[in-house]
């Protein structure tokens, strides 16, 4: 992935000094931080209970976040922009009662491991409706992200070894805001908000009719420490939902084994990032 980003970043600089009658600035974003749970459910199967992956799944701790963005300012109203955010949250518990997750039950006293991978992949475009003012951005637009998910219920006892996978990818249309406001000093506040809501088939990713929803906004303020170059600060909310009946059971090894699912999380990050700008 950081070879993907490094190849963008290269393929946008040379395209800034190829088209020289453009205004065409790109810029590189990394930010790490800390990402903690508010909210965080799972069921597979409609008569089976919604396992919460807080209270029963160890998910009450904070977590490594990080995110990596490439993009370019097109004719100061064009922005355009990469986001690669990586999720992986892996946590070894003991269930105090039996848990059914799909067609597969986990007997009390299990030791299990847990594994809940989310990353995304979103494209982004906002076209900005201040134009006329340099010192301030307003752009509204469209974001289509790659949802690739891997849910794991593992027990690691060795006595059964049983297993629960169901994994899927697929595409997320969203609304873009991105706005921002730079003092003479230096300092810059933004926000940034994708978010999309839907409940038919297609434009929630799926090929059946299945509701699902994302909202991910921000808040960050950056200093301009050097030409080029700033430093921000950034908390964001993250989350998202499913819930419906899929009719692509079994197609593959790890599809679920019962159609039904419902899948929601919310979460908070606070992290700390560097914004290059050439």
């Amino acid at each position: 992935m950081k070879r993907t980003l490094i190849t963008t970043a290269l393929l946008l600089a040379l395209i800034s000094f190829s088209l020289p009658a453009f205004s065409f600035t790109p810029f590189v974003e990394t930010e790490q931080g800390t990402i903690a749970l508010v909210h965080h459910t799972y069921q597979n199967g409609a008569n089976n209970s919604e396992f919460d992956f807080i209270k029963q799944g160890g998910q009450n701790n904070l977590y490594p976040f990080s995110r990596y963005t490439v993009g370019a300012t097109i004719e100061k109203n064009h922005r355009l922009w990469f986001t690669y955010q990586p999720l992986e949250l892996k946590t070894t518990v003991r269930f105090d009662d039996a848990v059914t997750i799909g067609a597969v039950t986990f007997a009390d006293k299990t030791p299990m491991e847990l594994t809940y991978s989310f990353p995304f992949y979103r494209m982004t475009y906002t076209y900005d409706l201040l134009g006329k003012y340099d010192n301030a951005y307003l752009g509204v637009g469209l974001a289509l992200q790659i949802r690739n998910a891997s849910i794991q219920f593992k027990q690691i006892d060795g006595a059964n070894d049983q297993l629960y996978v169901s994994q899927n990818v697929g595409l997320v249309p969203a609304l873009a805001i991105y706005s921002e406001y730079v003092f003479p000093f230096g300092l810059t506040l933004s926000a940034d908000i994708a978010g999309s809501y839907a409940s038919s088939a297609i434009i929630n990713g799926a090929d059946f009719e299945f509701e699902g929803s994302i909202l991910d906004a921000s808040l960050r303020m950056s200093y301009l420490v050097k030409e080029g170059y700033s430093l921000f600060a950034n908390a964001r909310f993250f989350g998202g939902t499913a819930n419906g009946t899929s009719e692509n059971v079994g197609d593959t090894w790890t599809d679920n084994v019962l159609p039904y699912t419902k899948n929601n999380i919310a979460s908070l990050t606070f992290s700390a990032g560097l914004h290059w700008q050439m």
